[in-house]
């Protein structure tokens, strides 16, 4: 087999095949539009377009498509071939700049939570020449922004875009004010590390729950779990090694940058992380991922689940998006530099994130709400659903020093000041990886795990560029007025810290004392739920923030809003229907045929031996038809519990009833289900089990 770079990126329409392919002069109208958002003409897009569909071609291409990432979470893709008629009656492969720039899909079913009525289809996607074009199947896929008929963000894509030149217009105004003149553009980068679990296909087709909702509905907890810690960065086994390698491939075809994988904690949970990249492309590289992890698992036998909690008493899936700030110089913003000016520039830096984050805690978890991942936050292998930001000890130390005027003595000694005397020079990575925090410094980088596994990382980026974008709207503002500069500089830091600090945390965020310190006495919010937090949304500090800076209008937050309650409500109740749909048919027939058989067992003890007790047999046969009893009053119980719900119109009193209601119905099902199974025999179990799943894979 060929050499990873002989073959990383074949399947790309990359800058190494546009400089091959292009005109000298094509490519430099191309690369002026990617790097500055110059206006792309007409001829150029001709060109680019002829150029990328005889490289796709070549490559045995037969289609194209715009691929954008509608609200639903997934990606979507409408495909048309490159042929049209000949006047002999043949076909000739064409493809023009028109078709590369618009296309026009059937928009009626993607949700729009209200931006569109159903009837009206329209809808256009834009392609977005930032990420590169890429071949799938035989197909030419075109990265695209999705919007409706009068400009409204239908997708993900756009409003990270618009939220990516939000920071880049607030960033470049604070580096001119150091005296910056160099750099052009300022980018998020990201770096999201992918957890997910694989399970053996035969035994996810035998149960009902994972084929419709990806995680287990019902399943006693098995005699081991993870309790060991020995499947953590253990020996991974030969057919998932396989697996990896083969993922990695596709991976690498596609120019993503895979990097890290090992066993994660969990029995059957590993992880997958790259190398870092600009946010846009970041995201559509993790939407890329997702769906090669499920497609060449199926080539393996396997099942890849993607579900934020798979399995009830083992650890859940996140992905924890690595974000940090770089120049078009090769800068990254919050690394800490060898001189106090450096200095003076990263703590600015730094403190316009942790301002963001306390300012914008709601907005942050809001962009990772979902009715998986509220399953996961909180639970003892997740952050928290309480925003805290963890520094580590010494830059917690000197933000403690600025903020007191306060001699820091660790590395060197006297005052801490800003950009004039000599401030204390940080080490490359002055923390530690606190794995309890839901947004922890690391280094150079600031760690966001509360992102689902199965979450677009755009929606976090939104908020956290937009937020980051707005505090340093208000340094620069300030800034840019002031008399003395230094001075200016430095009261503006102290302040920061003094009026955000309660938003510092560096102690174990799963302890419970933290949460009630929290909420009760630095007043942070604690929002468990989606219909907790999502409704929040539409807070008029959270409307501004995102209105001001151009990056959702108050009818795109308004059907945000709609689109993720309904989406949760659809989700339990699907899952409430599987839930009734299983007990009766499947788990209440296999208790049953084994109280049965007990019962003639008991029976046939009698005649030959007479007089026996049959105490065992008589015994399991009454717990066994108790268990049957409640889980037919449960099942029953939740069955109209669901159909009540026909009555209720407003979203959000849905989501709430849910949460209420539906929820608890299906613990309260789910347990007597749980012990019947334990004592069930493995013949009459209708489905495999935890143990099977977990441990099934060789």
């Amino acid at each position: 087999m060929a050499a990873v770079p002989e073959y990383f990126g074949s399947m790309v329409f990359d800058d190494r095949v546009m400089k091959a392919n292009l005109s000298a002069e094509v490519y430099r109208s191309l690369r002026k539009t990617i790097d500055e958002g110059a206006k792309l003409n007409i001829g150029v897009a001709n060109a680019v377009a002829q150029a990328m569909k005889d490289w796709a071609v070549a490559r045995g291409a037969t289609h194209f498509t715009h691929w954008f990432q509608p609200l639903t979470g997934v990606t979507a893709e409408k495909h048309d071939s490159f042929i049209s008629p000949s006047p002999d009656g043949g076909v000739i492969m064409e493809f023009s700049g028109k078709e590369l720039i618009q296309g026009e899909p059937d928009a009626s079913s993607f949700p729009s939570g209200g931006l569109r009525a159903t009837f009206e289809a329209r809808g256009y996607t834009a392609w977005d020449p930032t990420s590169y074009a890429f071949l799938k199947d035989k197909t030419l896929c075109i990265p695209t922004a999705f919007c409706g008929y009068n400009g409204e963000a239908l997708d993900k894509k756009t409003p990270l875009l618009r939220s990516m030149e939000a920071l880049n217009r607030q960033a470049l105004r604070v580096l001119r004010l150091f005296g910056n003149t160099e750099v052009r553009r300022v980018s998020p980068s990201v770096g999201p590390e992918q957890e997910y679990f694989l399970v053996d296909a035969d035994m996810w087709a035998k149960r009902r729950d994972l084929r419709f909702t990806g995680r287990t509905l019902f399943g006693a907890k098995p005699p081991k779990g993870q309790e060991m810690d020995d499947h953590y960065f253990g020996t991974i086994k030969p057919r998932v090694a396989a697996y990896m390698a083969d993922l990695n491939d596709e991976l690498w075809k596609l120019g993503i940058l895979a990097k890290t994988q090992h066993n994660e904690v969990a029995p059957a949970q590993h992880e997958l992380a790259p190398i870092y990249t600009t946010v846009n492309i970041a995201t559509d590289h993790n939407q890329l991922t997702m769906e090669l992890m499920q497609k060449v698992a199926a080539r393996h036998g396997l099942v890849c689940l993607l579900h934020e909690k798979p399995f009830v008493g083992v650890n859940g899936s996140g992905k924890h998006n690595n974000w940090s700030l770089s120049t078009d110089t090769g800068v990254n913003l919050l690394s800490p530099g060898d001189t106090p000016y450096e200095n003076a520039q990263f703590l600015l830096f730094l403190c316009a994130v942790i301002k963001a984050v306390d300012d914008y805690q709601d907005l942050l978890r809001i962009s990772v709400a979902t009715a998986g991942n509220d399953h996961r936050l909180g639970a003892n292998e997740a952050p928290p659903a309480v925003v805290s930001v963890f520094l580590g000890d010494e830059l917690a130390a000197i933000l403690g020093c600025i903020e007191y005027d306060a001699p820091y003595t660790s590395i060197d000694t006297g005052k801490v000041r800003l950009g004039v005397d000599v401030l204390p020079k940080f080490r490359r990575d002055t923390t530690d990886r606190n794995r309890t925090s839901p947004f922890a410094f690391t280094g150079n980088k600031f760690e966001f795990r509360m992102v689902g596994s199965a979450d677009s990382i755009a929606c976090a980026n939104i908020m956290l560029n937009t937020a980051v974008a707005e505090s340093l709207k208000v340094y620069a503002d300030r800034l840019e007025g002031a008399e003395d500069f230094e001075t200016a500089l430095q009261a503006m830091i102290r302040k920061t810290i003094q009026d955000h600090k309660r938003i510092i945390f560096n102690g174990n965020g799963y302890d419970d004392a933290w949460i009630k310190e929290a909420v009760e006495k630095r007043g942070l919010l604690n929002y468990p739920s989606t219909p907790d937090c999502v409704p929040h949304l539409l807070d008029e500090k959270n409307v501004a923030l995102l209105t001001s800076h151009g990056v959702l209008s108050r009818a795109e937050l308004v059907s945000r809003y709609e689109v993720t309650l309904e989406n949760y409500c659809k989700t339990i109740l699907i899952e409430a229907n599987t839930m009734v749909d299983m007990a009766r048919t499947e788990i209440i027939p296999a208790v049953q045929a084994f109280a049965l058989d007990t019962a003639k067992t008991a029976s046939a003890k009698r005649e030959l031996v007479p007089g026996c007790p049959c105490g065992c047999e008589t015994e399991l046969v009454k717990r066994l038809s108790a268990l049957t009893d409640e889980i037919y009053r449960e099942t029953g119980a939740l069955e109209e519990t669901v159909l009540a719900l026909a009555t209720v119109e407003d979203i959000k009193a849905e989501a709430e009833r849910i949460r209420d209601t539906v929820l608890p119905g299906m613990g309260r099902l789910r347990l007597p289900c749980d012990q019947a199974e334990t004592l069930t025999p493995k013949k009459y179990w209708p489905f495999p089990t935890y143990g099977d799943l977990l441990f099934g894979v060789r």
